[in-house]
């Protein structure tokens, strides 16, 4: 484990086991002073946490226990299998789905927060398919407050256009075909980081449906959103081609036990030039699109 100071924050790497054992790379980041609340962030599809160490050290500054991970065949959970934690080594044959990341990954980082910080408020962060995965996660009853970032039902002609047809041909012309002659989804494709067989061969299939996952009858976690009871804030921004206002409105109509707040950003809102879908997570957005979600995380 190594420690390193973010100002005047604590940033441990760790390893945390999944539901199934697997060993997951994770960083755990602490204040100096008290611990007032506790934070998962859960990343989108393809991306490492390193992507989300600015916003989770913002996070700790203001007093929050806040954990990032990797899910299986990413970032440093990948790495983990590289140096022989886990098997297989490689993705050629690695086998895993989206569903995986959710039943296996996410309810595990659910569960080691909660029971590592059973005398503070769970939050949760969800970008992208992050906050896909808080419907899909056995566990989402123990956490009270979830911002999702950019989390949307991601059907290709939900997206704007061109992108759209960018996606789309990606995704069934190139990818699905490569994917199963090479065992895995490369990310030199433009797709992020290299993925595994399941998951982007799950995830075509899901863009390809008018209702994304909420048509895949083989998806047995969808029966848990209807567990999530806690506050939802959704945030939108207008220029994100992928999860443009009718695809996170599609998602956030999947928890029908709470009544999601939708929020539109535009660029111009916060004195940008661009956000797009990862925008938010820059360090330059820190006294605007930061502070405004710490404060709605911690109004609890």
């Amino acid at each position: 484990m190594t420690e390193a100071a973010l100002d005047d924050v604590f940033a441990d790497d760790i390893t945390i086991p999944a539901a199934d054992g697997y060993s997951l790379g994770a960083t755990l980041f602490l204040p100096r002073g008290a611990k007032r609340h506790a934070v998962l962030i859960s990343s989108a599809t393809a991306v490492p946490r390193k992507i989300y160490r600015g916003f989770a050290g913002y996070l700790a500054h203001r007093g929050c226990a806040v954990l990032t991970y990797d899910y299986r065949g990413i970032g440093g959970s990948r790495q983990l299998a590289l140096e022989g934690y886990n098997r297989p080594k490689s993705l050629r044959g690695f086998t895993a789905t989206m569903a995986d990341w959710a039943a296996l990954d996410v309810s595990a980082a659910v569960s080691w927060m909660r029971e590592r910080y059973h005398n503070l408020p769970l939050f949760y962060v969800g970008h992208s398919f992050g906050g896909q995965a808080l419907g899909l996660v056995p566990n989402n009853k123990e956490i009270s407050r979830a911002l999702l970032i950019a989390a949307q039902a991601a059907y290709w002609k939900l997206m704007t256009s061109p992108e759209r047809y960018r996606v789309y041909a990606l995704m069934n012309f190139i990818g699905s075909p490569l994917t199963r002659a090479l065992g895995y989804m490369p990310g030199w494709t433009g797709v992020g980081e290299d993925l595994p067989k399941g998951v982007f061969l799950q995830w075509t299939q899901w863009v390809s449906s008018p209702h994304y996952m909420f048509d895949d009858t083989t998806l047995t976690g969808l029966a848990n959103f209807a567990k999530y009871k806690g506050a939802v804030r959704a945030l939108c921004i207008s220029d994100d081609p992928w999860a443009t206002r009718p695809a996170v409105e599609m998602m956030c109509a999947g928890f029908a036990a709470t009544k999601p707040e939708i929020i539109t950003v535009a660029p111009a809102d916060v004195g940008a030039g661009k956000i797009g879908h990862f925008g938010f997570f820059r360090p330059d957005h820190r006294d605007t699109l930061w502070r405004g979600a710490a404060e709605w995380l911690q109004a609890e």
